[in-house]
Order: C-alpha cells, then structure tokens, then sequence
C-alpha cells in the first residue's frame, strides 16, 4: 500500500479538527442524532469516501473501497452522547463540550484516518466507518442493526482509551426496574411505606452483590450495583401509592444476566422488569490487529499498552457475534465520560489520527 502523502496529511490536519469542533457543537444525544449524522456523511462525502448513506436505524455510514463484505474493516464509533450540552469552547489545544471524549473524539479519528488509509486501498478491502445512534442508551440500537449488516475480518471500536492504550474488554450490564403498588397507609403505622420497601430491595441487591464478590478486589471481576433512579408517588386520588426504582449492574466475566435476573425475583406483590442485558466480552491479545496498532503507537513515540473497562460499549453487541479480531481504540481520557467538564487535547487527537492511519496503511495489506 502507498504511505499516504505529507500534504495530504497536513491539509487533513485542520479539516479533521474542523469535523470534530462541529460534530461535539452539534447536540446529539441519544434519539437526537440526525443532525449530527447528517454533518458526518457530508464531510464523508465530501473527503473521498466512495459510498455515504443513512441506514434504516439512523447509523450514519461511510464506505472506501470496493469489494463484496468479505475483507471489510469496520470503525464502529457512536454519535449520540450522555445528556446535556456544556458550552463548546477552545482554550489553546483543548476542545472543551459534550462528546469531546465520549465519543465523537473516537469517531472523528475513525473518520479522519479511514480517509487518511483510501490512498492504494488493495482491491476488496473496504473501510467502513460508521456513526451509531443509540449506544448511550439500553437499546444500542445502531449496533445491534449493524451486527446484521457486516462480517468484517477486523474491528474498531470508537472509545476513549488515550492515543497510546487499547481496550480489550467491557463488562456486561442489566438494568431492573422494580415496582410496588398498593393501598396508602397512614405514615404514623407500621406499614412500610413504597420508599420503604425500594430501599428494602436494594438492601436485598446488596447483600446478593456482596456475597457473591467474596473476597474480589479486582474491580473488572466484582459485580457493581448502582441505583440509578428511584421514585414514589400516590395515585387514585390519593389512595394508593407506588414507588419505582431502576437498578443497574456491572457484570464480570463468566456472569450471566439472567443468573443475576433470576436471583432478584420480586417478593411479594412487587414486580421486576429487566432489560439492557449484554454479556461481558473480552477480545484476544495478540493478532493482527493489536500487532497493527503496537507498531503504529511505537512508531508516533508511546509505549502501547491494553485496559479493560468496568463499563460497556458497542463491543459487547458485535464482538460475540463478528468473533473477529476487535479492540476499542480513541484518544481521551475516559474519565471526563458525561462529566460537564468534559475536553479532549487536539494534540493527543491528531495524534490519535496519525497512529490509526499508520495501522490501517498496514492492515489494509494484510487481510
């Protein structure tokens, strides 16, 4: 493959920081994305990329290269982000705004670097980038369209994980929503109010999660409960009243949904509803792709290295179901996540460009 050229490189510099100002100054979150979908296959369209479109989920897509699925890399980033809009703002080298790090950072690098690697793409290969909606929310819902659509022999996944490190692993999830409805008892007796009786079940969900952790200190190995929304009401006029409350869990590896599902059945006349399951996926360390990626780290100055996350992405929708090689790869640090704080240095971002464009150059003439 040819090296892609310095001009070219230098005439993507700006225009990459361009897109990336743009996409975090167009407010996505998730069910809002069109927009922002809209501003990315403009600018794919417009920087080489050979197919541009707007699948049936809203996924915004870019593709180069032609060829018939077989020999595909895909770049899964996400274009929605967590709720709310901080100011967008430039300080010197740092781009301040919702999605800098979670995810348009990663996915402006795919789309950037992908462009970068057209130059002798090898006949059948194709780079398919592509904005997914909806990974924000339980549904991931441009993700699990996409497992469908593809079957690459390799994989990107759009995360922050700083230019220089690489995600093999995510930890599964299920959200519970319990429930309780009944007649209103006075607050002087003995009746446990609805409030009462959530944070009985969360008692509950304590001691499961505590049980079960044992002695773990890994945190990718224990299970992780949170509340993530509790509320109680009355109804009826008054007579009766409810409390709701959503529980989320972090799944480690070897864990089933249903295992925790099963575990937490209501007692009573309370109900559980769960969703938002996806299993744990961890990727395999040594292959092609991660070879590709030490050598382009190397090569811009770091020293490579892998993490896992307690959270999820895309990877735990596609990974089982792609079994190719995969690895989440962005510039960021993954701690600004929905943080109002949130920023992304355009250094470490054009960096992060340059190393994704090295590895594609290299990978495109090895599958």
């Amino acid at each position: 493959m040819l090296p892609t050229t310095r001009r070219h490189l230098q005439t993507m510099t700006h225009a990459a920081e361009q897109l990336l100002h743009d996409l975090v100054a167009t407010p996505s979150p998730s069910g809002e994305e069109a927009d922002a979908v809209t501003l990315l296959t403009t600018w794919m369209a417009s920087h080489g990329y050979d197919h541009t479109f707007v699948d049936e989920v809203g996924n915004g897509v870019g593709v180069l290269g032609e060829g018939d699925g077989t020999r595909d890399i895909v770049l899964l980033g996400h274009i929605d982000t967590f709720p709310g809009q901080p100011p967008v703002r430039v300080e010197g080298r740092t781009l301040y705004g919702r999605g800098s790090v979670d995810a348009k950072g990663p996915l402006c690098t795919f789309a950037v670097a992908a462009a970068n690697a057209r130059t002798g793409l090898p006949d059948g290969v194709r780079l398919v980038v592509i904005g997914a909606v909806e990974e924000e929310a339980a549904t991931s819902a441009g993700a699990h369209y996409a497992v469908n659509q593809y079957a690459p022999k390799l994989c990107f996944i759009g995360e922050p994980s700083n230019w220089d490190r690489m995600t093999l692993g995510y930890k599964g999830r299920l959200l519970l929503e319990w429930r309780w409805d009944g007649d209103l008892a006075h607050s002087a007796g003995d009746v446990p109010t609805a409030g009462e009786r959530a944070f009985a079940y969360w008692e509950r969900v304590q001691r499961y999660a505590a049980d079960l952790n044992g002695d773990m200190t890994s945190i990718f190995g224990r299970l992780h409960a949170s509340v993530r929304e509790v509320n109680t009401g009355t109804s009826n006029g008054g007579t009766h009243q409810w409390g709701k409350m959503t529980v989320g869990f972090r799944l480690p590896p070897n864990m089933e949904p249903e295992t925790v599902e099963a575990a937490l059945l209501p007692d009573g006349d309370e109900t559980v509803r769960a969703f938002g399951r996806e299993r744990t996926y961890v990727a395999e360390k040594d292959n092609t792709l991660t070879r590709a990626m030490r050598g382009a780290i190397r090569a811009e100055g770091g020293t490579p290295r892998f993490v896992y996350k307690t959270g999820t992405s895309d990877m735990n929708v596609v990974g089982p179901r792609w079994n190719c090689p995969i690895i989440a790869y962005g510039p960021g640090d993954s701690t600004l996540d929905h943080t109002p704080n949130e920023h992304l240095n355009l250094d470490e971002y054009q960096r992060a460009v340059r190393v994704l464009t090295r590895a594609l150059e290299r990978l495109g003439s090895e599958i």
